[in-house]
Formats: C-alpha cells, sequence, structure tokens
C-alpha cells in the first residue's frame, strides 16, 4: 500500500499551529496530470523567499510505502528553472520506515532562493513533487535489525 496521510492534529499543533482551520483546509499530494510522475506537494500557507535566504517549510504530511519504496522529494523543474530555488539537500530521500518516526514521519523541506528576486509562494501552490520509486539490494546484503525511532538524520545516530 501507498498513500499520503496528514499528521496528526497534535503533531501539526507542535510543528506548525493550533489552528485547526488550517489543518482543515490543507489537501494531500496529487498528480496534475494523467502522466506526471510525481506528486506535487502545496504550500500550507504563503511565504515570500528573499534572495540568499534559506526557509525549513513543512509539509503536514506523512506516506505510508511498501518496505522496497522510498520516496524522493524533488524540486518542480519551474523552481530551478524559472527562479533559482533549490532544496538545500538537492533530493530528499524518504525512507518506508521513517513513518514511525518520533514526529510521526512528518516531511520537510529546507529550500534556498539563489537567485536575485524574491520568490513568492501563495497558500495552495505546488512548491515540490514526490517521486515513488522500488528500489534493489545486493545479493549479498547483510539485512539491519535496527528500527528506526527518530526523524530527519536519525539513522546516522
Amino acid at each position: 500500500m501507498r498513500k499520503f496521510e496528514k499528521i496528526s492534529f497534535e503533531q501539526f499543533k507542535k510543528d506548525i499551529k493550533d489552528d485547526k482551520e488550517l489543518y482543515a483546509s490543507y489537501s494531500l499530494p496529487k498528480r496534475s496530470t494523467k502522466n506526471s510522475a510525481g506528486y506535487d506537494f502545496e504550500a500550507l500557507y504563503d511565504y515570500t523567499l528573499k534572495p540568499g535566504e534559506i526557509m525549513k517549510i513543512p509539509t503536514g504530511v506523512k506516506v505510508v510505502m511498501e518496505s522496497d519504496d522510498v520516496l524522493f522529494l524533488i524540486d518542480r523543474s519551474s523552481m530551478g528553472f524559472k527562479y533559482n530555488i533549490r532544496m538545500c539537500n538537492q533530493v530528499g530521500v524518504i525512507d518506508a520506515d521513517y513513518y514511525n518516526s518520533d514526529n510521526e514521519g512528518h516531511m520537510w523541506i529546507k529550500i534556498q532562493n539563489e537567485g536575485d528576486k524574491d520568490y513568492i509562494v501563495k497558500k495552495g501552490d505546488a512548491m515540490i513533487q514526490g517521486i515513488f520509486i522500488k528500489y534493489l539490494k545486493t545479493d549479498d546484503d547483510i539485512e539491519s535489525n535496527v528500527e528506526r525511532n527518530g526523524g530527519i538524520g536519525s539513522t546516522n545516530k
């Protein structure tokens, strides 16, 4: 099974804001066209990213997927091509067990404006895209029995 879910309202309050109207108003990622590979994530609120500025942005979304799936979070082509906006980590790699992390699997993005103009995003604008991919293991892979118990960067602890 593969599906997007909203984080709980409790997590939303902790990470974003105690605002039930805002929580109820945002949409889960969806494909924009029949043949889109990526699921567009929409901005939860308006923001402006000034030239040179870096911003950490919540999505309000978590994802359930098969154990051999990975979700890549990638810039939308227009962000870099038209506006020179980049994700700070270039590609976000969301593992299947991130769903069970201590932040409920809440996905965040961090973007930087490398252009010379303000980058203005309105609530509901598509800001990044997520693409599901099956991955393979080597024939001599040694399976880890370590379970994730943290959020971003937790597999390095």
